[in-house]
């Protein structure tokens, strides 16, 4: 493979998991933080979110074909592929299946805060979700920087 091949996936790897954990543990807390308007802390942070799930898709993607092409099918026996195809799963998952959810219940509270409404719970209890994916995707992301080369 060449080399701007080999340099741009390393700077996806940096790009991914270095936005999750900055997204994640210094970004969104310090809107939270800063704001005394916790919704638009929220809608900020879920901005972030988005943007760092297309991040997440594009690098996943794009990781997964290049070891396939750099290694051929010895690429399957690699854990970097396997750390890849996990982050991919979570960052589908998020984007796709948690996160909507998420802005359904925002949707069915209205002009309530949804923390405020008949939905908290069940927003509570996705938002763990999601939570707890993002951070097994920043874990992962960790093992992905230490397996990069």
């Amino acid at each position: 493979m060449n080399r701007l091949a080999d340099a741009f996936a390393l700077l996806l790897v940096a790009a991914w998991a270095g936005g999750l954990w900055a997204i994640g543990y210094l970004a969104a807390p310090a809107l939270f933080y800063s704001l005394d308007d916790k919704a638009l802390a929220g809608a900020l942070a879920g901005r972030m979110f988005t943007w760092i799930a297309y991040v997440g898709l594009f690098s996943g993607f794009y990781l997964l074909v290049y070891r396939i092409v750099r290694d051929g099918a010895g690429a399957l026996q690699q854990s970097f592929v396997w750390i890849v195809c996990a982050m991919l799963l979570l960052a589908l998952a998020g984007h796709f299946g948690i996160q909507p959810i998420l802005a359904q219940l925002k949707l069915q509270a209205g002009a309530t805060d949804v923390m405020q409404s008949v939905f908290a719970d069940r927003f509570r209890t996705w938002h763990g979700v999601a939570s707890i994916a993002y951070l097994l995707q920043s874990l992962l992301g960790a093992a992905l920087v230490l397996r990069a080369r």
